[in-house]
């Protein structure tokens, strides 16, 4: 598929997009079935009508306009994307219907686009950066994990729930809203403090209507059923727990190894927010404004991802909601933070990638693809033609290209001590009089809650 764009102004384009004659045979052919679904022919069981025979029963006028409509959105994400457009209007589409299938065919769209930052030099930017140390105690912390990892869980009889008890139960809100056999372990933080306190003393087979407190401050309850109690029986730690649970014959041969592992996670968790910091420093210098279309829709995404992940775990939102002790009003305004955010990286990104004339060949792509297929024990050739048959390579080279802006940006920034950037945060000036950022986004399977 080709491409050609022409701006109009600073922030509308024309984007005209030839589509290849087998795209549109195939479009034919998807947009042939659907309508013979739909229509009633004497003599012919729905979807069972030949192609000859419904043409002459609709006109293959009324084919190529199915065609047409049910396949041209998709055909311009994808050529907005080839072309690195972030569209932040509904495109007005030009067009004249195709009359075969034997030939290629083009249509034209104008649009409004996110023009990209004027970008602060990097070069000039003091970003905070952590030593890679191993907290006291830390090690110790995990072998205790790893004791809890491989404790035997065992049904508890002849006592009531205690704090770090594994309760099966059922969760019913004041509205109806239910979550059954839902697994929780008591001190994970999965549940509003209130809830999870609430349970202390229950039995088997207790109902409790525990009341906790909304974000809007208003009082509501949640009906548990406690169906299981079970505690966690801890092995010794000594050798043979190392022998047991790791392919070392002494703890401290295992404590060691935890060690060096906990240095190199902490190493990697480090770089990780150091470039983290860096985008975020260079969005606030650069003063990123983003569409508010494409924060929504970004914001779509994120809940749309949210509820797969609760749905995963056995819960649904609005359940979800309350016993985090959230509205959907805030959780909505967390997720805006969140996308607004995101969006304003990929656009520095963007802009630095243009500024640094980075691109990335189909040879790196299909490479990318092919260690990833690899790790995931995928048929690599099958992964790399389905990538490419349905277009997804030009995200992922995209990807490619502003992690690569990224690896240049971090290293010519100047680091400091986190302490250091720490303290000038705290530092007040006028720009600063603002409400604070929206905290991140809690989850089920965060380890903290907002």
């Amino acid at each position: 598929m080709k491409a050609k764009v022409v701006k109009l102004s600073d922030n509308r384009v024309r984007l005209t997009v030839d589509v290849p004659s087998a795209d549109i045979e195939h479009a034919v052919e998807h947009a042939s079935s659907d309508l013979a679904e739909r229509t009633k022919v004497p003599g012919f069981r729905k979807g069972k009508v030949p192609m000859p025979v419904l043409i002459k029963r609709i006109g293959s006028e009324k084919v190529y306009a199915e065609a047409v409509e049910t396949h041209i959105g998709g055909w311009f994400r994808l050529a907005a994307t080839k072309e690195r457009l972030r569209p932040v209007s509904e495109p007005q589409f030009d067009f004249e219907l195709p009359t075969s299938t034997g030939s290629d065919w083009s249509f034209s769209a104008e649009f409004n686009v996110q023009p990209l930052p004027k970008l602060a030099d990097w070069r000039k930017l003091e970003v905070g950066k952590a030593e890679a140390e191993v907290p006291e105690g830390l090690v110790e912390h995990e072998l205790e994990a790893l004791r809890s990892s491989v404790a035997e869980l065992v049904p508890v009889e002849g006592r009531a729930v205690n704090e770090g008890d594994t309760l099966v139960v059922d969760l019913v809100s004041e509205q109806g809203e239910e979550s059954r056999d839902y697994v929780i372990e008591l001190d994970s933080g999965r549940l509003v403090g209130e809830v999870e306190r609430g349970l202390i003393g229950a039995e088997a087979g207790e109902r409790r209507a525990v009341p906790f407190q909304l974000a809007d401050g208003k009082t509501t309850s949640v009906t548990v059923t406690v169906k299981e109690i079970k505690e966690k029986v801890l092995p010794p730690l000594d050798d043979e727990l190392a022998r047991a649970a790791s392919e070392f014959d002494t703890l401290d041969e295992l404590r060691s190894d935890i060690e060096s592992r906990l240095r190199a996670q902490i190493a990697a968790e480090e770089q990780a927010a150091f470039r983290e910091a860096t985008v975020d420093g260079l969005v606030e210098a650069s003063n990123v404004e983003v569409d508010a279309m494409l924060i929504e829709v970004r914001a779509r995404g994120l809940l749309a991802e949210l509820a797969r992940s609760l749905e995963r775990r056995g819960m649904n939102l609005d359940l979800y909601l309350e016993l985090t002790g959230q509205d959907a009003a805030q959780l909505g305004e967390m997720l805006r933070a969140e996308a607004r955010q995101s969006v304003a990286r990929e656009l520095v990104l963007e802009a630095a990638a243009d500024k640094l004339k980075l691109e990335i060949p189909d040879s790196e792509v299909e490479e990318f693809v092919r260690a990833q297929a690899g790790s995931s024990g995928e048929d690599a050739d099958e992964l790399v033609a389905a990538i490419w048959r349905q277009g997804s390579q030009e995200e992922l080279r995209e990807d490619m290209r502003l992690s690569a802006a990224l690896d240049r940006i971090v290293a010519e920034v100047k680091p400091i001590p986190l302490a250091q950037a720490e303290a000038r945060k705290q530092i007040w000036t006028p720009e600063k009089e603002k409400p604070e950022s929206t905290a991140k986004l809690w989850t089920p399977g965060s380890k903290e809650k907002p």
